[in-house]
């Protein structure tokens, strides 16, 4: 655990930023009202999180998947979710699509990647899931940044993080 002190804490970004801080919860609440599964939204936002190094958005999105019942099984794994054999095709190529985008910098965004999502999911609903990333992208690197500390849900939840 790091034991350097947050730079600016999430409330305190909320009003500084208060404009910013309001887009970036419009995008989340846009893929919210998408039609997309929440469940499969939490887990692509936690697999970004992971990716990003990000412990205040692992345990914001890891508490509100266990709040709307995503399986205990599917959290642990999610990191592994290539190899587990737990995960739907649908899950997967979310994952998939997600892994790619959040490492856009390391490889560019080929043809078959997009493939594979396209196989699961409609044009809108890959520009969803795609704003999804985006904004969980955004957040990470805020949260990073500032070194906001976890949470725990109680106290998360009331913060409306997208």
């Amino acid at each position: 655990m790091s034991t350097l002190p947050p730079r600016l804490d999430y409330a305190d970004f909320a009003k500084a930023a208060s404009a910013s801080h309001a887009a970036l919860l419009a995008l989340g609440q846009s893929v919210d009202e998408s039609g997309l599964e929440k469940t499969l939204i939490e887990l692509v936002k936690l697999r970004a999180s992971q990716i990003n190094g990000c412990a205040f958005c692992v345990q914001f999105h890891i508490d509100i998947a266990r709040k709307i019942g995503l399986p205990q099984e599917k959290l642990d794994l999610v990191a592994a979710w290539q190899d587990a054999g737990i995960f739907s095709e649908r899950e997967a190529a979310a994952l998939a699509w997600a892994e790619t985008l959040t490492k856009v910098s390391h490889k560019p965004v080929s043809d078959a990647a997009y493939a594979v999502v396209l196989q699961h999911f409609s044009k809108t609903e890959i520009a969803f899931l795609t704003v999804a990333i985006a904004a969980i992208n955004s957040w990470n690197r805020i949260s990073v940044a500032f070194r906001f500390a976890p949470v725990i849900l109680q106290k998360s939840a009331t913060m409306n993080v997208a």
